[in-house]
Parts: structure tokens; sequence; C-alpha cells
């Protein structure tokens, strides 16, 4: 094999093994799994809460552009522009709930925990901050008091130091 092709199949081979294509697959998985309980929802829930006011299922909700809508018996239009809004609506109530249920059931909350470890994490820099700062004046007060002994030995002409002579 070329050291091309080698390099193509080990540079694909990284691609697969990152953590994103992992989490990608992973998302798509759920999200089609997801999308099955919000149509359920739309559905069991939202359909016949429209239904008692109107038709049960939003589909059937339209206008006509050219009036009247004439349909055969097999439901197909054979004059006038039908305008489905009632799919529309239909759609769209079933985004919002999507975008709904996974704003305050996973964005918010995973929010609120990343916000909580940011803060204990600023906590904790902030403690060893101050630790450090801490032992850095205890280190500065070493040193200003060896200075302070080191210049007083000298200046005492009465105190012998080491190496020094009586006069």
């Amino acid at each position: 094999m070329s050291k091309e092709k080698e390099s193509v199949l080990e540079g694909f081979k990284a691609f697969l093994m990152r953590g994103n294509v992992i989490d990608l697959a992973v998302a798509v998985v759920i999200g089609a799994a997801f999308t099955n309980v919000v149509t359920s929802v739309v559905k069991g829930v939202i359909n016949p809460v429209v239904g008692a006011f109107g038709t049960q299922d939003l589909n059937m909700y339209s206008s006509c552009l050219k009036a009247p809508c004439e349909t055969n018996d097999a439901g197909e239009v054979v004059k006038g522009i039908p305008i489905m809004w009632g799919t529309v609506l239909s759609a769209v109530l079933t985004f919002l709930i999507t975008a709904a249920v996974v704003y305050f059931l996973m964005v918010l909350p995973m929010a609120k925990y990343l916000a909580r470890r940011a803060r204990q994490q600023a906590a904790k820099e902030e403690v060893q901050e101050v630790m450090e700062v801490s032992e850095l004046e205890v280190l500065k007060e070493i040193r200003d008091a060896l200075v302070a002994q080191r210049g007083s030995g000298r200046n005492d002409p009465g105190r012998n130091g080491p190496g020094q002579s009586t006069p």
C-alpha cells in the first residue's frame, strides 16, 4: 500500500475515533427516537385539544385559493388550489414542542450545571490564589526577619557575630 493511501486511512481512522463523530451519531439516534415521542404527543394530546374546537386532525384544515375546491372520491383535488395550512400548523406545533422539551429538559439543566461547575472552579482557583499569596507573604516576612537579624547583628558594636572580633 502506498504512503498516500496509508495516510488517508490513518486520517479517516483518526476522524472516526474522535469523540465528535460518536457524539453526533448518538445525537442523531436520540433525535430520531425523540421525534417519535413528540409526534405521539402532538397526535395524542395536541390534536384532540384542537379537535375540541374543530377537526381532530390538523392536516384537515385548509383553504382554497381558487374557490371552490372540489375533490373526487379518492380525496384528490380536481378543481381549485388548496392551501394546506393545517399541515404547516401541525409542523410548527411539533417544532415548538420539540424545542421546548429540548430546552427545558436538556439545555437549561446543562447550562445550570455548567454555571455551577464554573462557580466551583472559580472558588477553587480563588482559594488556591489566596494560599499562594499567603505563602508568599510568609516567605517575605521570614526574609525580612532574617535581614533585620543580620542588620542588627552587624550594627551592634557590643555584640560579636561569627567571624567578628572585638576591638
